[in-house]
């Protein structure tokens, strides 16, 4: 019963966890380049539900002064972690954009995008 209690308490992390998981098995485990860049993504996409969980406050109000709840900084929530991982989407969107873009030209050179077939064609050809 105990194990269930932590697990029910503490979900997210799990589910972060198992994204985790399987953005590293994306980036590592799978030859194709194209499926790389989709486990970085889902990699990117776990540490920013890992941080935006943990900024996350119980009774917490939005950061914008309330007559009702005083100046009492405990009973705001902090928007820095937000606004951080706000930009971490914006640099990981423009990312994603530019690995695409490689990811079509090594395709339009290869013909392929499988990583040790385009190796062995970069061996063969000295270009």
């Amino acid at each position: 019963m105990v194990v269930m209690d932590l697990f029910l308490s503490r979900y997210v992390y799990f589910m972060i966890v198992v994204l985790l998981a399987i953005g590293i098995y994306g980036m590592l485990g799978k030859r194709n380049l194209m499926k790389k860049l989709i486990g970085m993504n889902i990699f990117q996409t776990a540490i920013f539900l890992f941080f935006i969980e943990g900024a996350t406050k119980a009774g917490g109000s939005v950061p914008v002064i309330d007559e009702m709840l005083g100046m009492e900084a405990a009973k705001y929530i902090n928007p820095l972690p937000h606004v951080l991982i706000l930009t971490g989407i914006v640099v990981g969107l423009s990312l994603t954009g530019v690995a695409l873009a490689f990811l079509l030209r090594i395709y339009n050179a290869y013909k392929t995008l499988d990583d040790k077939a385009i190796m062995a064609n970069m061996k063969e050809s000295p270009e």
